[in-house]
């Protein structure tokens, strides 16, 4: 697949010098996904950089008991902090990545993203700029997780899947699976919402009746 200059999609490749990314053209391979696959999962280990050119990766984690947090997304012009990482360490992913959208990405083997770090101090400090912002993001989702107000968590949730629109579609699990809790915590913190007149439900169906005490909501610690 042609895709031109693919260095231009993202901030950091298109600040290297003109030899970098050349090089990075030439070492690269892009990769397209169908909507819903795998892209990696727990039995792989990562033997190449992943930047996302277009689309949406969602990457989550599963308990023993079947239980699914969402870790972080990657979105188009970003790179995957846990391939990033476990690529590193020469160690297997502990999450699945899936792609939430039909994706293309772009893949540097191993071998050139060692050559390409030792020998360029633009590319170097590019990759671990990018890993810094995004262990840093997967961090607070930890943090929110282990410390934040499930109502305060979920009305930021509930705002950000509607965007300009009013009403959303999601299940309670759907919900859950986002914000690293049990289905009957998404279901009674709803049925709250609903009492107070925040938002109305129907099967699959959130409608957001006062959006700004949501956004009031959202905002409070």
């Amino acid at each position: 697949m042609d895709i031109g200059d693919w260095t231009e999609r993202f901030q950091g490749t298109r600040s290297l010098p003109r030899s970098v990314r050349d090089r990075l053209i030439a070492s690269a391979r892009v990769m397209r996904y169908p909507k819903g696959s795998e892209v990696f999962g727990p039995a792989n280990i990562p033997d190449s950089l992943f930047f996302l050119f277009d689309g949406t990766l969602r990457v989550l984690q599963t308990s023993e008991n079947g239980r699914e947090i969402v870790l972080y997304r990657v979105d188009a012009g970003d790179s995957c902090v846990l391939t990033t990482a476990c690529m590193l360490a020469e160690e297997a992913y502990n999450a699945e990545g899936v792609a939430e959208t039909e994706l293309i990405a772009i893949t540097l083997p191993k071998l050139a993203f060692e050559r390409l770090v030792t020998e360029k101090a633009a590319f170097r400090n590019f990759v671990f700029a990018a890993y810094s912002r995004r262990l840093i993001d997967l961090l607070r989702v930890v943090d929110d997780v282990a410390f934040g107000r499930i109502d305060v968590r979920l009305a930021h949730r509930l705002l950000a899947l509607a965007g300009d629109q009013a009403e959303i579609s999601a299940t309670h699990q759907h919900l859950a699976s986002e914000l690293g809790t049990a289905r009957e915590v998404i279901s009674r913190v709803l049925q709250d919402f609903q009492k107070r007149g925040l938002i109305a439900q129907s099967r699959g169906r959130i409608a957001l009746l006062n959006r700004s005490a949501l956004e009031a909501l959202a905002a409070s610690s």
